[in-house]
């Protein structure tokens, strides 16, 4: 039988509302970062809707000289008005000259009838804010609702419309928070939950497949009416803070990993060791360390931190014996993608991708050294892989014919295996581990 005791490192999540009243106008909280002084423009710069992604690209001196340009815009239509950020409903967006990854925000503003702004969170739009009045003539778009919602997301889709309705009068202020952790984003309206840990999807990718950039920049929106801003603060997140935020509850998840021995693991176990919690792969050692218990449907969590250029895999209905990769249904790669060692990496080769098969977007891992958080849900023939909060794959394995170097995968479409680490000789380390049955009528996320 799996332990089924819950053994995870003891982190403070400091997470929790701040009041903002109980102190002076952009003066911000203990541990947060007053992004607007109350006195000028100092660290913002001008952006309009264009793609984070491609700004990011640009040669460093064009990107400066854009940068540098939309100055005089920002000063057209925009001003400070008594420690207020206000905006005449022109011109380019106010724009943060620091990229943020994860983070806590805290904005407060103050519509006008009529009025309709948001917040765009590392350039994507958007965190609506608008006249959720019927004389503000947007009930058809849902304003109705009211504001706080991730507006710019599929129609359906988790985060669109507001949980509940938080908006305070035309004319009073609002306090919004935010808590973003790679796409995932939680919105607070005056105290209230209004969005949950919901995908903040790619507004500039047509089939919203592509995971918004890691770190980007915190834009106030101009859309045709006044508004006016204030207490704008932020406060970069640790990884382990982070990493709890993404974890949330574990309920109904069963710990594979006891914390201090591998009593309920089998397989290469001599080619593993528990250290300081964790497992860890012995250097120059390899093989495929799986569970006792073999998984149909199924959503893995896990954290792991890896050494310059480290190599592993996580075996996914692992037949016992053999080349996970192959053998089982696949084996889903757990590497430092971007070592100057795996330079001429076939793109199905990158970290979160389906070993030989399937491809994961790059460029999502934490630093070297730091715990990363990954989230794998299997659902008959599809994968999806969550890395620290960004859905780096999602793909149906059934219809693939294409494998790297011709190799054939006779195991990808196995229904049912074990689960384990597929060890390549370097010390990558896990922690955090757990699983979760899916019933078979359950969808995949």
């Amino acid at each position: 039988m799996l332990h089924r005791s819950f053994v995870f490192l003891a982190v403070s999540l400091t997470l929790g509302w701040v009041n903002l009243a109980a102190a002076a106008d952009n003066t911000p909280p203990q541990g947060f970062t007053a992004l607007f002084n109350g006195k000028d423009f100092a660290g913002w710069h001008g952006v309009g809707t264009e793609d984070p992604a491609k700004i990011q690209a640009m040669p460093e001196a064009d990107r400066a000289e854009k940068f540098a340009k939309s100055l005089a815009d920002l000063a057209e239509h925009w001003k400070v008005d008594n420690g207020e950020l206000v905006n005449d409903g022109k011109g380019l967006y106010m724009t943060t000259d620091k990229d943020y990854g994860d983070y806590e925000l805290y904005v407060s503003w103050k519509l006008i009838p009529l009025g309709d702004s948001g917040v765009y969170l590392k350039g994507y739009p958007q965190v609506q804010i608008w006249d959720t009045t019927e004389a503000g003539g947007k009930h058809n778009l849902g304003a109705d609702k009211g504001s706080g919602g991730l507006w710019n997301n599929s129609a359906g889709a988790p985060g669109k419309d507001p949980l509940v309705f938080a908006d305070k009068p035309i004319g009073e202020w609002n306090e919004l928070r935010v808590i973003q952790c790679g796409a995932r984003t939680s919105v607070y309206l005056n105290g209230k939950l209004v969005v949950d840990k919901a995908i903040l999807e790619n507004y500039f990718d047509k089939e919203r497949k592509m995971p918004i950039v890691a770190k980007g920049p915190v834009q106030l929106q101009t859309h045709g009416n006044e508004v006016r801003w204030k207490n704008i603060y932020v406060r970069e997140l640790s990884s382990a803070e982070a990493n709890t935020y993404l974890r949330g509850s574990d309920d109904g998840f069963t710990s594979l990993f006891n914390g201090s021995d591998l009593a309920h693991w089998t397989g290469a176990v001599d080619s593993y060791e528990v250290v300081d919690g964790a497992i860890r792969c012995k250097p120059g050692k390899g093989g495929v360390l799986h569970t006792f218990d073999e998984y149909e449907d199924f959503v893995a969590r896990v954290e792991f931190k890896l050494p310059p250029g480290g190599n592993n895999g996580l075996a996914i209905r692992y037949p016992g014996e053999g080349d996970t990769a192959y053998k089982g249904m696949c084996e889903l790669q757990v590497l430092d993608t971007e070592h100057p060692k795996y330079a001429k990496l076939d793109p199905r080769q990158a970290h979160g991708s389906a070993y030989g098969m399937a491809a994961a977007y790059r460029g999502y891992h934490r630093p070297i050294g730091e715990w990363n958080y990954q989230e794998v849900t299997v659902k008959g023939s599809k994968i999806r892989v969550e890395l620290n909060g960004n859905v780096i794959l999602d793909t149906d394995l059934a219809p693939i014919t294409e494998y790297m170097a011709n190799s054939p995968h006779p195991g990808k479409d196995r229904t049912r295996g074990f689960f384990g680490f597929a060890g390549h000789s370097d010390p990558v380390e896990f922690r955090n581990v757990t699983i979760k049955t899916l019933p078979k009528d359950t969808a995949a996320n």
